[in-house]
């Protein structure tokens, strides 16, 4: 029953909650906790997978036996635990397959780094050669007709800004894009794009997946854009983008402008009203839930099975 509840979830997680999701307008009001929202989300949809074929394969009550088991052994009390040389063959496919969700996740997820972290060292490579370092701005300065700002994660990340930048942006605005541009740096945004591009890579046509991929994108953009806002007038930030909305950074680096720029003009300019303490904690514990609820299915049996079984002959030790 527990590796039934497990699936239905992962399946309604993949299709309903996406929906339920996109709803959410407060959103844009805390990128952030969106950002974690929808990636707590994807993690809740894998590991109810993963662990629902565990839950097939292995009866939740032999999970508690072996808990008790573990406890006992500190007294001296060793029970038996779970089997594995008794298993069938159809348990051990059943594992297999939710062992095989998990690394077709991580694969997707490291093949986006590793094709992020080539193009980024050769585009690294190319920039040497081509850039100059302007030790005032603290940022490479490209020969380029089109005005584009963007920056370039990894170790030695890099601001990049173009010539024809330079050109159409007053030092103010300047100022507040190179802002946007560090605070993808600091807030690692190259890390949590990759990981919501690699989901989306490993199970193409998942409802979810594809649309974190698209909700993370955007809510990463609106995050830089209000680490910027505390060092610099929204004004600033609104008119560098209007600057900037058709330019179109590299795909492995993070650039101000882009398809949603104008959206953003907007949202800066009319600033909404900050989450309250009451919808950040709703917010966290949504997170917390879609988080931990998997583990907590599957480990209640277990649990269960642990202090119905076992307590007496701990107590009685």
């Amino acid at each position: 029953m527990i590796a039934g509840v497990l699936a239905v979830y992962a399946v309604l997680a993949t299709t309903l909650l996406p929906r339920l999701l996109i709803r959410a307008r407060w959103a844009d009001r805390a990128p952030r906790l969106a950002i974690t929202l929808w990636l707590a989300a994807c993690t809740s949809a894998i590991a109810s997978a993963a662990l629902s074929a565990v839950a097939a394969a292995i009866p939740p009550d032999a999970i508690g036996h072996s808990l008790a088991s573990l406890i006992e052994a500190c007294f001296a009390m060793l029970d038996d635990g779970v089997d594995l040389g008794t298993m069938s063959a159809g348990s051990w496919l059943v594992l297999l397959s939710g062992g095989l969700v998990v690394a077709r996740a991580a694969y997707g997820v490291g093949a986006v780094m590793f094709t992020a972290w080539r193009e980024r060292r050769r585009h690294a490579e190319m920039l040497r050669i081509l850039g100059r370092r302007d030790h005032e701005l603290d940022a490479i300065v490209l020969e380029y007709g089109e005005p584009l700002a963007y920056c370039l994660p990894g170790r030695q990340a890099k601001t990049v800004v173009t010539t024809a930048a330079l050109q159409a942006l007053t030092p103010e605005h300047l100022a507040a894009v190179l802002a946007h541009e560090r605070a993808h740096l600091r807030g690692r945004h190259h890390l949590v794009l990759a990981l919501a591009d690699g989901l989306d890579r490993a199970f193409p046509g998942v409802p979810l997946f594809s649309r974190a991929k698209e909700e993370v994108v955007r809510l990463v953009e609106l995050r830089a854009d209000d680490v910027a806002a505390h060092r610099h007038p929204r004004v600033h930030i609104a008119a560098a983008l209007v600057s900037l909305a058709t330019g179109r950074a590299p795909a492995f680096a993070l650039g101000a402008g882009g398809e949603n720029a104008l959206t953003r003009v907007r949202r800066m300019l009319r600033p909404a009203v900050p989450l309250g303490q009451r919808e950040k904690l709703a917010g966290v514990t949504a997170v917390g839930v879609l988080l931990a609820g998997p583990a907590v299915v599957m480990l209640f049996p277990g649990l269960t099975a642990l202090i119905a079984h076992h307590c007496h002959d701990l107590f009685v030790f």
